[in-house]
């Protein structure tokens, strides 16, 4: 019995220490975040002084999308993961050993979902590292977090894995073309599943995102000035000597195809 608790006391105190140790880390992450905000903050307004290209608002963008995935995942996720610890490890009585060790067990659950959590957090945070590692690895990203939602159904057909063709700058607008592409998804289309396409062939890049939503007319949407944000998306397509397709049936869902020259 005494050897018993003994285990049950030192597990507990396992636990917090791990608990601490994450909260720790929380905070290294935070104050890394504000300091990178910072500096972000510091770069747009010089961008803004010096620059107006489509290039530069392109980065803007990018960051200020990570950013805001950043801050609502610490806000939602992760503290919500803590708090929950923190209440569990609270209400643990050690004369009930049977829910105590339930407890112990819940805990450790949350706090190696926590750690999880924190491991992808930190690699978006150096999301500009991601990129360096070619526009694959980036929109892999993009769709594990969009996976995480666990809203939709998501496919993602990488046929570019293993190649070391990077192009920095197209890249960096690929990246936000894709980001434009899916919020104009999870804002509009009532979609349940989602599937995306990227491969290349000869020297061309091609990116097909297709989903299952209420659909519409394109052209229609052009007469009415209602492009949902798509005429962003073929602008910046054009800038960088692409095409762009879309084709969109009601009721039944759009599919966007870019091709662009690469690298």
């Amino acid at each position: 019995m005494l050897k018993e608790q003994t285990n049950l006391y030192t597990s507990i105190i396992l636990i917090s220490l791990i608990f601490f140790i994450i909260v720790i880390g929380i905070i290294v992450l935070v104050i890394t975040y504000y300091r990178k905000k910072r500096v972000y903050l510091e770069e747009k307004k010089l961008l803004n002084q010096k620059f107006e290209s489509e290039l530069l608002k392109t980065q803007i963008e990018v960051q200020e999308q990570t950013m805001q995935l950043i801050s609502s995942n610490l806000h939602d996720n992760i503290g919500q993961l803590l708090s929950l610890t923190n209440l569990t490890l609270g209400s643990i009585n050690i004369s009930e050993e049977k829910k105590a060790e339930k407890k112990i067990d819940t805990s450790i659950e949350l706090v190696n979902k926590s750690i999880s959590e924190l491991r992808a957090l930190a690699k978006l945070l150096h999301g500009e590292q991601l990129l360096q590692l070619g526009i694959a690895a980036a929109i892999e990203q993009e769709v594990s977090w969009l996976s995480k939602a666990e809203i939709y159904k998501v496919q993602f057909e990488n046929g570019m894995q293993g190649t070391t063709l990077l192009s920095p700058q197209k890249d960096l607008v690929i990246l936000r073309l894709f980001q434009e592409i899916v919020n104009n998804i999870v804002k509009h289309a009532q979609a349940t599943q989602i599937i995306i396409q990227l491969h290349q062939q000869a020297n061309r890049l091609f990116l097909s995102v297709s989903e299952n939503g209420v659909g519409f007319n394109y052209e229609e949407a052009k007469k009415e000035n209602n492009g949902l944000g798509l005429f962003s998306i073929e602008k910046r397509v054009k800038m960088i000597e692409g095409s762009f397709q879309l084709q969109s049936t009601k009721h039944k869902g759009t599919q966007i195809i870019i091709e662009i020259p690469y690298p």
